[in-house]
């Protein structure tokens, strides 16, 4: 049966005039753009309004599959990730076992092919992510990884990153680190800062960032390779990559949507509208890289529009209640975040970044940096394609999470900004409409 999208407006690099029509064949390819469409066999979906854009694309994603189904598996994290409005995510290869070799990598591309979500392996840099020993970058490239990175495990010597580095510029690999040093940060539990002192709890400072940061663009204007800064969070290191970028430097960034919606007053109990007061040392609150000023969040949000930052991710991190459910001190680092970024950024960006430069980040920028071939809504094309309406409120309930876990401090906040569903070829996924 054909599908039948009515009454849309279309972004692609540029916004369609008018209300469109969008037929798509059983097949998932585009046969029709127009107005007033008409079909005797189509089942019909009117959007009523809403956008519609090539599908969006999340960036280091964290799967927990293989090896900690318990708290995320491939089904739910596709059913998230359609869910949030992506028909694609970059999937970190933090697992058990790691994402190392090729047969891990084959796992995935394998067991992802029927899902309504399109999986882009990450292959680990070094053995198990342990950082000792590099793992089989070359094999893994050819079965299908996009990058290379060891996650939430930021690679600490120096001279294995350098290698990995020099290795993969024969390919033009892609190098992802997250730039937190861990003899610096070590014991930290929140950015160190006045509220850190407050709540009496160890930062983690900024030079933990900084640092790295300064290191992994020396040791790639020594490489002459590529190299992707993820996460990053504070003023300076902002300065630094737009610097290295000036320079021309080939060196991309990314940035964690709680960095730009949130600061570490979140941990005083502090929370912005629409949610509501906590309670101080909420662990869900417990991030990596953590939340810090309101004079980075400031910071963050200008490297955005001026380009410094070319990605805005989830930093989907899936934890139980073993992990989460504790003391501050002993809780894990990180929250679930596919579900709600497009309603985060609806709820208290919108006015500061526009809907194109949204777009731009979510969609278009990931593609290009992962060498991913870029979506287009147009006759012909395959269909992948996410609806949202910035201006339709959604409640953010237990009941609708489709992600295993439940690490967030969001839960029952009712947002501005809906993802009404996605298609993604024969998939097509309808949000909950209330």
């Amino acid at each position: 049966m054909h599908l039948l999208i009515k009454n849309t407006r279309i972004l692609n690099e540029q916004v369609l005039p008018n209300f469109l029509d969008i037929l798509i064949d059983p097949s998932g390819q585009i046969v029709q753009i127009s107005q007033n469409i008409k079909h005797s066999d189509a089942e019909i979906w009117d959007v009523e309004g809403a956008w519609a854009s090539p599908g969006w694309l999340d960036f280091g994603t964290h799967l927990a599959d293989p090896g900690f189904e318990h708290r995320e598996d491939l089904d739910t994290a596709a059913r998230a990730a359609a869910t949030g409005g992506f028909t694609a995510i970059a999937a970190m290869p933090n697992t058990k076992p790691a994402v190392h070799s090729k047969s891990e990598i084959l796992y995935l591309k394998n067991h992802a092919a029927q899902l309504p979500v399109q999986i882009f392996p990450i292959g680990a840099i070094s053995i198990d992510t342990a950082g000792k020993d590099l793992a089989e970058l070359i094999d893994m490239h050819h079965a299908g990884a996009v990058a290379f990175s060891d996650g939430d495990h930021p690679v600490q010597d120096a001279g294995l990153l350098l290698r990995a580095m020099q290795y993969l510029r024969a390919i033009q690999g892609l190098v992802i680190n997250q730039p937190h040093h861990h003899t610096i940060a070590a014991g930290g539990q929140m950015h160190e800062g006045l509220n850190s002192t407050m709540l009496g709890m160890k930062g983690i400072p900024a030079l933990a960032e900084i640092v790295m940061i300064q290191r992994d663009l020396s040791l790639l204007e020594y490489a002459e390779s590529k190299l992707h800064i993820h996460l990053v969070s504070t003023r300076k290191g902002v300065e630094l990559i737009r610097a290295a970028k000036l320079a021309g430097t080939p060196v991309t960034a990314s940035v964690g949507i709680a960095n730009l919606c949130f600061t570490d007053a979140a941990l005083l109990g502090e929370n912005p509208a629409p949610l509501a007061p906590a309670a101080a040392f909420d662990s869900n609150w417990k991030l990596l890289p953590p939340l810090r000023s309101e004079d980075d969040r400031q910071a963050l949000l200008e490297a955005l529009a001026d380009g410094t930052i070319d990605v805005i991710c989830s930093n989907h991190c899936p934890w139980d209640d073993e992990m989460k459910n504790l003391e501050f001190p002993y809780a894990a680092f990180g929250m679930i975040g596919l579900e709600t970024l497009f309603s985060l950024y609806a709820s208290f960006l919108k006015n500061e970044l526009d809907l194109a430069t949204f777009f731009d980040k979510i969609c278009t920028q990931p593609r290009k940096i992962l060498g991913i071939p870029q979506p287009k809504i147009e006759v012909g094309a395959y269909a992948e394609i996410t609806f949202f309406d910035p201006n339709r409120e959604t409640t953010y309930s237990p009941n609708r999470i489709q992600s295993k876990s439940k690490n967030t401090p969001l839960l029952n906040c009712t947002f501005q900004g809906k993802v009404l569903g996605t298609i993604n070829g024969k998939n097509w996924i309808k949000n909950d409409p209330n």
